[in-house]
């Protein structure tokens, strides 16, 4: 397969994932005190288009400080991985712009180089590999659409090549530390010894400016959280109000963490057709939409430690508020 992407069924997995867990999610999530909805399903089409818009915002830094990272380490990242036949895979690619420099000095610098961006959406996988092969001919494509655990394993059922693994865009914020750790554990299952994973993390920092970063003056933010809602209307014969629904973002000091919130602006009861459910609001009760955690650096430190993982260099911006860790597979 050059230049085209693979959507995993249940059969290339080996497991009982089928399109039925959004539904379960939501049953199980809306069903729970307090409510709760997984951020893994924000990125339908719509809800890819509004991250896009989010990483040009001016209160977002993280984007452009990760950019600046990678414009000016991509040569030696690559620089420390193997030299032919290296895969570049890429958890959760977007619309690959970061990526498109490692990708740059991978051409430059690796001899038979192959591109493995997975993404859990569709519609931003069939961009991505449509911009990469305009932008990078002759580069071998072959991304893998799911969940990053499953598009993981399958991706290991044939690995012959080393690997440079990217997860960039402070991504392993959206995990709690213990989920972290598992997921990390998962990757580190998935490569060889040697093999290298390239990590963004965003950095703690001043509180205003982290609570800034979630709560944008434009209120693209909350029109993403607000999507996911809208997709439960799409697809499962919700009947959310929108505008009976605000967001609301807010730092947890103990937790180290972004946290947000859709909180109902009056008591209301949703039926939800798909799911043969009708789910009770009192008025400003909250769904949990997602956490995001920051990092120091002993935080890091330990995480790599704890999941089986070298630390073999780091790159920070120039402000200092975004890192991109590079670890080596430990066996």
């Amino acid at each position: 397969m050059t230049n085209g992407y693979k959507v995993l069924a249940p059969s290339d997995l080996g497991n009982d994932l089928t399109p039925g867990q959004f539904a379960l999610d939501v049953l199980n999530g809306l069903g729970e005190t307090p409510k709760r909805l997984p951020s893994r399903w924000f990125y339908d089409a719509e809800g890819s288009r509004l991250f896009q818009q989010i990483c040009e915002l001016p209160e977002y830094y993280l984007t452009r400080c990760e950019h600046e990272i990678l414009a000016r380490h991509a040569p030696d990242i690559v620089a420390r991985a193997a030299r032919q036949g290296l895969d570049i895979v890429d958890l959760g690619a977007g619309d690959g712009r970061k990526t498109s420099l490692v990708l740059d000095a991978a051409i430059k610098q690796v001899k038979d180089p192959r591109f493995v961006p997975i993404d859990i959406s569709e519609s931003a996988m069939r961009g991505l590999v449509a911009d990469t092969g305009r932008a990078f001919p002759g580069l071998v494509i072959q991304g893998l659409v799911g969940e990053y655990a499953d598009a993981l394993h399958y991706f290991s059922k044939d690995k012959s090549r080393p690997s440079l693994v990217m997860f960039l865009g402070s991504n392993i914020g959206n995990f709690e530390y213990p989920a972290a750790r598992s997921f990390l554990r998962q990757v580190w299952g998935a490569l060889n010894p040697g093999d290298l994973l390239l990590i963004g993390f965003d950095r703690k920092k001043d509180i205003a400016q982290l609570i800034a970063a979630y709560n944008d003056n434009a209120g693209v933010t909350a029109k993403f959280d607000l999507n996911l809602l809208a997709r439960i209307n799409r697809e499962l014969g919700g009947r959310f109000d929108l505008e009976k629904f605000e967001f609301f973002a807010t730092w947890n000091p103990i937790l180290g963490a972004i946290e947000s919130y859709l909180v109902s602006r009056e008591k209301q009861s949703v039926p939800v057709a798909g799911l043969n459910q009708v789910f009770h609001f009192e008025a400003w009760e909250p769904i949990h939409m997602e956490h995001s955690f920051k990092y120091g650096d002993h935080d890091i430190a330990q995480l790599a430690d704890a999941t089986g993982y070298e630390i073999v260099a780091e790159y920070t911006d120039k402000k200092g508020w975004f890192k991109d860790s590079l670890w080596r597979v430990r066996r």
